[in-house]
């Protein structure tokens, strides 16, 4: 046998002796073996053992915090702020080896470590740490708990809304270094308000002005947006600014970068994408980005050393949020303000009541341009009613007044012209000629359109109406109550067959459009920009958004014609606006004299006047009738509360869009408003919160919806 043969073969001879003895060295050691499932057997952390963690689970009896053992493998990663995995709902009888064991994996946040708990029982331990990435820091904590306790909601709940997604490949990548503060900025447009300029040395200086601004119409107001971002980051704190939508997002972005340039802060939209919008969050909450331009999940963001918070537009649907607990972007800011002791801005080219509201208690102050330069900025409001629309032969024959008519005509010859529809597509809806009554079903109440302009059919169950009749008045001659975006566009191009005609709706919306004659039909909230300004716009049937059911709107329509209006180019340039509505409209005469202001301190006014919000405090609840009775019974509310209702909620339609809080086909529901003054509002939150909570643990059958301060009252 050669001598590498000898060589060979020790290894083989002596490979069961040293495997026999590994197993006999496992066998005898004294620290058992560690299982990652259960950690049975497990050494604890050394040092502060018990994790308190708050479990993903929005139901509000859950609405606690609960103690876990920390295994001392996870000691270094298990960190406040960092996103765990627990087993939850195992009881308290499946105790192994001094560990609770059972239940379901589930996910959670690593609140604080403590030395002990004050639960006597077994205790179970951290399944495994998600990412030793700190998510979820103490202020971002307390925010979203104030938010829950003022909206009746868990903290489960308003984390998932404050805390994107994880995702693997943005979190493993470095911020990089944040950028040293820029230098002040200068006033620029600010000027043209009285206080323009002092807001923003307040901002530079380390101060926490707190203003409701009533921005003038035009192109400027992102710019003016960066610059108070700008003048923030200069005295070395940081900014927030949420806006309705990733268009109007875009735009401040353009003007922030254009001012201070690229690394200073982040964009947080949904349109970016869940990878790069979880690195741009990271970057936020590394303290990379000191500034944040986002969309309504922004309100929570981690801003280091936050120094103002700003929201534009705050009467826009968007910024209340869908999901449970359903908190509004205003109020959210103003929480973060109040404790936060920074900077409040709530901006817009119209006047919300609650804005109003801000400056009439003296928690925020005015800041508003003079007469003067209104008259620059804004174009020439003319208007069109029912007097002059019945004597006029061309709007009785193509629904456009003269008036409407000389104006696209006029406009066109020196740039695009915006037409502002309430509704897209292109069905009419049909009313009553004589009174405007709504053209209803006679089986089941749908409204009656006209698809072909001669067959009546119900939108909702598809039946032809042959002998219509208004049950109001008799008559028997139908109108248009809402012509679509597309029936307009058709209608124009006809009328104007030499000029390109554009939409812009809810299927496919226009960023902006150039500075050429072209006709731009749009939907309210969908109107592109146009490059230079739009010589005209017309705004049609504005009778059919004042008349909506609903206590706002008057506010809502006044909202809507503001916003196109500022995008008219202003009155010594030539641009003009018609708005065909009733001219005695508190509304229509709010856009003639562009008064927003004086519109939402008379709404105020009034509201104070009747008790309603936002001068009180109120809650809807809504659920099957047995239900809710059974849910008012058991509530303990305060003893100025005020019960409104119940009343039925209006039953959705078949193969109509169901929206959040409407009652599910086929189920009859019932809403009740609940009503307590100013200072009640915590009150009132807590015993909804409580009552809700009392009726999950016990599972009394179905549950009731809770939304306090709900947008839309009727």
């Amino acid at each position: 046998m050669s001598s590498e043969n000898e060589r060979s073969a020790d290894p083989g001879d002596g490979a069961p002796e040293q495997l026999a003895l590994i197993r006999e060295t496992v066998r005898k050691a004294k620290v058992p073996r560690a299982k990652p499932r259960t950690w049975r057997g497990a050494a604890l952390a050394k040092e502060l053992p018990v994790a308190r963690v708050l479990v993903n689970k929005g139901v509000l009896h859950l609405d606690q915090y609960f103690d876990y053992a920390v295994p001392e493998e996870l000691d270094a990663d298990a960190q406040p702020g960092v996103r765990v995995r627990v087993r939850f709902g195992a009881g308290g009888r499946n105790v192994r080896g001094g560990r609770r064991e059972g239940g379901g994996l589930i996910d959670g946040f690593l609140v604080e470590r403590l030395a002990e708990s004050d639960y006597t029982g077994a205790l179970a331990a951290l399944a495994y740490v998600v990412s030793p990435e700190p998510v979820l820091g103490p202020e971002l904590l307390a925010l979203s708990r104030a938010v829950a306790d003022r909206y009746a909601g868990s903290l489960a709940d308003v984390l998932q809304l404050a805390v994107p997604p994880r995702n693997g490949r943005a979190e493993s990548r470095p911020s990089p270094e944040p950028l040293p503060p820029p230098p002040a900025p200068s006033a620029g447009s600010w000027e043209r308000y009285a206080q323009g300029p002092a807001f923003l040395r307040a901002l530079a200086e380390g101060g926490a002005p707190r203003a409701v601004w009533t921005a003038l119409p035009g192109p400027h107001w992102p710019e003016e947006i960066a610059r108070a971002m700008a003048a923030t980051l200069a005295s070395g704190r940081g900014a927030l600014v949420v806006v309705p939508d990733g268009r109007t997002a875009g735009r401040v972005d353009a003007a922030l970068t254009e001012l201070l340039g690229p690394g200073r802060h982040a964009l947080l939209t949904a349109d970016s994408g869940p990878e790069k919008r979880y690195r741009e969050w990271l970057a936020v909450r590394r303290g990379s980005a000191r500034a944040v331009v986002g969309t309504r999940a922004a309100m929570f963001a981690p801003v280091a050393d936050l120094g103002l918070v700003a929201v534009w537009d705050d009467g826009d649907s968007s910024h209340s949020d869908d999901n449970a607990p359903f908190p509004h972007v205003r109020e959210v800011l103003e929480l973060r303000a109040a404790h936060g002791r920074c900077a409040f801005l709530l901006g817009g080219t119209n006047c919300t009541v609650e804005a109003a509201q801000l400056v009439e208690s003296g928690w925020a102050l005015p800041l508003r341009a003079d007469r003067e330069q209104l008259r620059i900025a804004a174009p020439l409001v003319r208007t069109v009613g029912d007097g002059e629309l019945a004597r006029d032969g061309a709007a009785r024959a193509a629904r456009l007044p003269s008036l409407a008519w000389q104006t696209v005509r006029d406009g066109l010859r020196s740039g695009p012209v915006l037409v502002q529809v309430p509704r897209r597509g292109y069905a009419p809806r049909l009313a009553c000629e004589r009174c405007r009554e709504p053209a209803r079903c006679r089986h089941c109440a749908g409204p009656l359109e006209a698809p072909d302009q001669r067959d009546l059919d119900c939108a909702w169950c598809g039946r032809a109406e042959t002998a219509w009749h208004c049950v109001a008045c008799g008559g028997n001659r139908l109108r248009a109550q809402i012509v679509g975006a597309r029936r307009t566009a058709e209608e124009l191009g006809r009328a104007f067959p030499a000029v390109p005609v554009r939409t812009s709706g809810r299927d496919h919306i226009l960023d902006s459009v150039p500075d050429v004659p072209a006709l731009v039909v749009s939907t309210p909230g969908a109107e592109p920009v146009a490059e230079g300004g739009y010589a005209a716009a017309l705004l049609l049937d504005g009778w059919a958004m004042v008349g909506r059911p609903d206590l706002r709107a008057g506010e809502e329509a006044l909202r809507r014609w503001t916003a196109a209006a500022s995008l008219v180019r202003g009155q010594p340039e030539g641009g003009t606006v018609v708005v065909v509505a009733e001219p005695t409209l508190r509304p229509v005469q709010a856009l003639v004299r562009w008064d927003p202001v004086g519109h939402a301190r008379r709404e105020l006014a009034e509201r104070a006047e009747l008790g309603f919000p936002p001068v009180s405090r109120m809650a809807s609840v809504t659920g099957t009738p047995e239900a809710l009775a059974a849910f008012l019974a058991a509530a303990e509310l305060p003893p100025e509360a005020e019960v409104l209702g119940p009343v039925p909620v209006p039953v959705t339609g078949p193969g109509r869009p169901r929206r959040p809080g409407d009652a599910p086909q086929g189920e009859s529901w019932e809403r009740a408003l609940l009503r307590v003054p100013p200072g009640s509002g915590a009150a009132l939150a807590a015993a909804l919160k409580a009552a809700q909570a009392a009726r999950m643990s016990r599972g009394s059958g179905e549950q009731v919806r809770i939304r306090v301060d709900p947008p839309d009252i009727g």
